[in-house]
């Protein structure tokens, strides 16, 4: 596995670097500094995956995807090299929950999007407050990346221009808090850790976080 894992991050940096012209120097680097934690990203489309997986390669980077997904050939050879965690959309939390721990601890960084669905053009929409309860309950380290150009591809790829697709990282923490925090809790926990996403991105693309940026923090613990 650890060979095919090389040759598949070789291949796809290869396509990759054909597409995109991608600057994933802080990317990298921040890896190399930290252990296995949650990568928080945000979701643009198919592209950021794909390219934190591969431009992260030796370190182990995966994400989630839907479990249905398993069922075309070509994406479950992809999602079984970088050992994706299925995540079941019915509604069973607690069994990806455990698979996204089990994954940490094994050494991988694992890519969770709070937004939940793609963005398209990029603007950071609402965030879900499971990553809250993962983050908390498995007492797992975050980390903010964000990335943006990449909602560009398909219009630079019919001008047969290659896309500029920037990454920037945040600074890790940990969310404290004693207990379990009720509902309206969770979204001033998850309010707080979208805002550290934002910070990264352009202005423009900050979406409903664009005013809340200067904010201080009060449940996250910076590493």
């Amino acid at each position: 596995m650890g060979f095919r894992r090389a040759a598949v991050s070789f291949f796809l940096k290869g396509i990759l670097n054909i597409l995109c012209k991608i600057d994933y120097r802080e990317y990298f680097r921040t890896l190399s500094n930290n252990k296995p934690m949650i990568l928080m990203i945000n979701h643009i489309n198919f592209l950021e995956v794909v390219i934190l997986t591969s431009f992260g390669y030796p370190f182990y980077v995966t994400g989630l995807a839907k479990s249905e997904t398993w069922k075309n050939p070509f994406f479950a050879f992809l999602f079984n090299t970088y050992k994706a965690v299925p995540i079941n959309r019915e509604g069973a939390f607690g069994d990806s929950f455990k698979k996204v721990c089990e994954a940490v601890q094994s050494g991988s960084f694992v890519c969770v999007a709070p937004e939940g669905t793609r963005s398209r053009d990029g603007v950071l929409s609402k965030g879900k407050a499971g990553i809250v309860q993962l983050a908390l309950g498995g007492n797992i380290a975050v980390l903010p990346v964000a990335h943006f150009g990449g909602e560009c591809i398909w219009k630079n790829i019919r001008r047969l221009k290659r896309t500029p697709f920037n990454i920037k990282t945040g600074r890790p923490f940990r969310i404290k808090f004693d207990g379990r925090p009720d509902h309206e809790k969770r979204e001033e926990i998850l309010t707080e850790m979208m805002i550290q996403m934002a910070r990264l991105l352009p202005e423009q693309m900050r979406g409903i976080y664009s005013h809340e940026t200067g904010n201080e923090c009060k449940y996250l613990d910076f590493i």
